[in-house]
């Protein structure tokens, strides 16, 4: 039995071709009886079967083989389950012969509390608290529900049937077939599946009210939700079946199961879970109420609903074969959820705000401690890790960059002949670079596999040389050290004007252009400035020489970019300086240029960035401080003018979200007047929670100007926010709340609410939206997490939100005798489903404190905030 150990997959000699399942969980107990017949098919003579199972009882009665032809019924002789390995090893006293037979496997186990396998949720009904069952199983936790061959590739055919009690609801991926009730019990027995992976295998089970429709082909379209909250499912409803008609167009084909019902729990990990007809997600992510809930959790429920209903085509109709081909999924349908969202809601422009996205990506890709896109798995307990910033947003950027290359009607054409010929099937990397090469003549294999197979990014710089356009490439690292990456990188450039534009594929290192070849003789050649990477459409940096640099800031001035080149200007800037290539400086220069900006994206990530410019500033020049202070709030001066506290008749959705943004960075930085009058709208919110003054886009900002003046001595307004936070229903509320208690400037108080946040009050899943405290709190976070280390393994230790609270509470750090403490706490604290968080964790650690070493070599920093701070415009 021991050779089976220690390896990443399961052995090939047996296919699983059908399960047929039968579950009885117990609410009360908290646990759950199964059984599962597995048709196989034996393809190489074996004594052994090899599959995964994890925290179920099988015991050796329990198990039997029955051979298809003869009808002999096999006993194992042993039956071993590896936890460690997570596989249950059956080994039979003769060789199982070559051919079709079926594997029965009685079991047992736990409805746990940890939001993965099978696992209890609780509810409130009628003010009685109740439980509700529910399942997981991405990436691989099917096994600890029942016995199965657990792996992406092993598609098969599921039959569910469920025995729960009679006034429950209880869904699976397909439609009800029969409903017999027997007293207090119910047998629900389901439409056998369509073939596809375990992970997106689904069964819930609890009190649920819904609201229904129908797309056009009369799929039926359902939204689950808490009784009395069916109203709040109306929103996703209406964008689920507008997106199910919109990919069936898109894809070529239309979606494959009968009905698809969406439903919202209390207690889940993720953002939401694409299972097959039955998509799961957190009640923030489906849920939207017109009073109550924000313009940009709108937003968010729409995305949502939009990117799982993408892996209805990309990932559960064709698979990826393994995890190392995730970002197939995940890059996929972020990429095409922004599609999805633009077609339903076009005046949201929601194009613009992928830019967030892009910038996640190379953030996490700028560091030397990122991975490839395509990263290699031999454990299961790895795959957790790479549901990051890499697979989701390098990947959907990668895509974005080669549909802007290859052009958007080929692209489309080509990825519905790609899912027409692997549906029902897996697929690799290659699987689709091969239908998209087909469709379009280019190279597109050799093309892209610079950008999966590697990890990072180049940094293109170019100068005027004569009238010459020199170019080079070489791998941005945040750090400032040099990489070893080499990219084909599609290059595309504006000269003036968005009428004078050129494009060329940068194969070398480095290559000089004559501006003739470019723009031909009669062009004012380059007297004029110069943009590359138009739109931001490529998934790299640009560092322009001094003169090109000034023409650009300019041209922001002026306002003679798209908004998206004005982010990409301002964003690699950033980048560049955090890198200690660009100076302070020259970066507060540049974002002074940015004063009369209008456009929500470019002013969303300027506020980003003034958060971080300040913290390091706090560190490396404390003295500096209020000049950099009074900088920003001069720089969000126009827009808060312009917007204004009380929303506007008819205004778009984007400055809806803006308001709250710029109130909240406004309350950040210490603005008086803000923090007086948020305090005003605050009071008369206490006194009546449906106060028009306090809408739900401004209230974040007030309540984390109540935690700004807020102290151990002053706690007032800090217990007023916690009684709204009990006293709200809607888990957007609550999660608006967490997210501001920690924006205290009283290392006291804040480890107050740090407590809070482990406290039965807040559920486990919500805790990490409390971690961002304020640069005033990062030694009592520290202390905090060391402190709770212990429960917090227990808690989270076996998913992967345990890696939030390491990267949430290490990263501000800024200073190398930090990042050595904190080292050595690791050393004994470890675990590997960390380890890969933790090395990025103290790689960002290092990168502040060489950044703030830069910063204190500046000497004209001093005078020039001085200048800039009280500048009269």
């Amino acid at each position: 039995m021991d050779q089976f150990k220690g390896q990443p997959r399961l052995p090939k000699f047996v296919v699983p071709k059908r399960y047929d399942i039968r579950l009885k969980p117990d609410l009360v107990a908290h646990r759950f009886a199964g059984s599962v017949a597995v048709n196989l098919d034996i393809v190489a003579a074996t004594s052994f079967i090899v599959l995964n199972a994890a925290e179920l009882d099988v015991s050796n009665d329990a198990v039997s083989f029955t051979n298809q032809d003869s009808s002999k019924v096999i006993k194992p002789s042993r039956v071993e389950l590896f936890e460690n390995d997570e596989i249950l090893v059956l080994e039979f006293p003769e060789e199982l012969p070559i051919g079709f037979g079926v594997l029965s496997i009685r079991f047992e186990g736990i409805l746990n509390d940890r939001m993965k396998g099978f696992y209890r949720s609780t509810y409130e009904h009628n003010g009685e608290k109740k439980t509700m069952a529910v399942t997981q199983f991405e990436p691989a936790d099917a096994r600890r529900c029942f016995p199965c061959w657990d792996e992406p590739a092993c598609k098969a055919t599921f039959k569910i049937t469920l025995d729960v009690p009679s006034e429950l609801v209880a869904l699976s991926n397909m439609p009800i077939v029969e409903e017999i009730t027997d007293g207090d019990l119910k047998t629900v027995s389901y439409q056998e599946s369509p073939i596809m992976s375990t992970y997106l295998v689904a069964v819930v089970v609890g009190l649920f009210d819904y609201v229904e429709d129908h797309t056009s082909d009369g799929v039926k379209v359902r939204v689950y939700c808490q009784v009395g909250k069916a109203n709040q499912g109306k929103f996703a409803l209406d964008v689920a079946v507008k997106t199910l008609e919109l990919y069936k167009g898109y894809f070529a084909t239309p979606y494959s199961l009968p009905k698809l019902d969406m439903i919202a729990i209390p207690d889940f990990a993720a953002g939401a879970m694409e299972n097959y007809g039955l998509v799961t997600y957190r009640e923030t992510a489906l849920l939207y109420d017109d009073q109550h809930s924000a313009a940009a959790n709108k937003q968010r429920v729409a995305t949502v609903v939009a990117h799982e209903l993408a892996h209805q085509w990309f990932g559960n109709l064709v698979t990826m074969e393994w995890w190392t081909h995730l970002w197939l999924n995940e890059g996929f349908a972020t990429w095409v959820s922004y599609l999805a969202t633009d077609s339903c809601f076009p005046e949201w422009k929601i194009w613009s705000q992928f830019l967030h996205e892009s910038t996640e990506g190379l953030k996490l890709d700028g560091l030397a401690e990122s991975h490839p896109i395509e990263v290699e798995i031999n454990h299961a307990c790895e795959i957790d890790e790479i549901f990051d910033a890499i697979s989701y947003r390098k990947g959907a950027s990668v895509i974005r960059m080669l549909q802007s290359y290859l052009g958007a009607e080929c692209f489309q054409r080509s990825l519905a002949s790609y899912i027409k010929r692997h549906a029902c099937s897996n697929a690799k990397t290659e699987d689709l670079w091969a239908a998209l090469e087909e469709g379009s003549g280019e190279p597109v294999n050799k093309l892209m596999t610079s950008w999966t197979k590697q990890k990072g990014y180049p940094v293109v710089s170019v100068k005027i040389n004569d009238q010459k356009l020199e170019f080079n490439q070489s791998q941005f690292l945040s750090s400032g050290a040099q990489g070893e990456g080499h990219w084909i990188v599609p290059i595309t450039l504006c000269f003036g004007s968005y009428d004078v534009h050129k494009s060329f594929l940068l194969q070398s290192k480095s290559e000089t252009h004559d501006v003739k070849d470019f723009l031909g003789s009669t062009h004012k050649g380059l007297n004029c400035w110069i943009k590359l990477n138009v739109d931001q459409a490529g998934f790299y940096r640009v560092k322009y020489d001094e003169l090109l640099a000034a023409r650009l800031r300019y041209a922001v001035e002026k306002q003679l970019l798209s908004a998206s080149d004005r982010f990409g200007i301002l964003d690699d800037s950033f980048a560049l300086c955090m890198a200690c290539q660009e100076s302070l400086t020259s970066l507060i220069n540049l974002m002074g240029s940015y004063r009369e900006e209008v456009d929500y994206t470019v002013l969303s990530n300027l506020i980003t960035i003034s958060l971080k410019v300040q913290r390091i500033a706090a560190d490396a020049v404390p003295d500096l401080l209020e000049y950099f202070k009074q900088f920003f709030i001069n720089l969000f001066q126009y827009s808060a003018e312009r917007l204004g506290w009380e929303p506007k008749p008819g205004e778009s959705h984007v400055d809806a979200m803006l308001r709250g943004e710029i109130l909240t960075a406004l309350a950040m930085f210490g603005h008086d007047l803000t923090l007086d009058e948020a305090s005003k709208r605050f009071q008369a919110f206490l006194e009546n929670r449906n106060t028009p003054l306090l809408p739900p886009d401004i209230r974040k900002a007030a309540y984390v100007a109540v935690m700004q003046r807020a102290s151990k001595s002053n706690r007032s307004g800090y217990e007023s926010l916690l009684k709204v936070y009990k006293e709200a229903d809607l888990s957007q509320e609550k999660t608006r709340i967490l997210g501001s208690l920690a924006s205290s400037r009283d290392p006291d108080l804040i480890l107050e609410a740090l407590n809070f946040m482990l406290s039965s009050e807040v559920r486990s899943q919500d805790a990490v939206f409390g971690l961002a405290v304020t640069r005033e709190g990062r030694d009592v976070a520290w202390a905090w997490l060391k402190e709770n280390w212990e429960h917090l393994i227990k808690t989270y230790g076996s998913g992967f939100l345990i890696t939030r609270f390491v990267g949430a509470v290490v990263s501000p750090f800024a200073s190398f005798e930090k990042a050595k403490e904190v080292e050595e706490f690791f050393a004994t604290h470890a675990m590997p489903s960390i380890a890969r968080t933790l090395r990025q964790s103290l790689e960002r650690v290092k990168i502040n404190a060489n950044w703030v070493q830069s910063v204190q070599n500046e000497n004209r920093l001093g005078d020039a905030m001085k200048e800039l701070a009280y500048r009269v415009y």
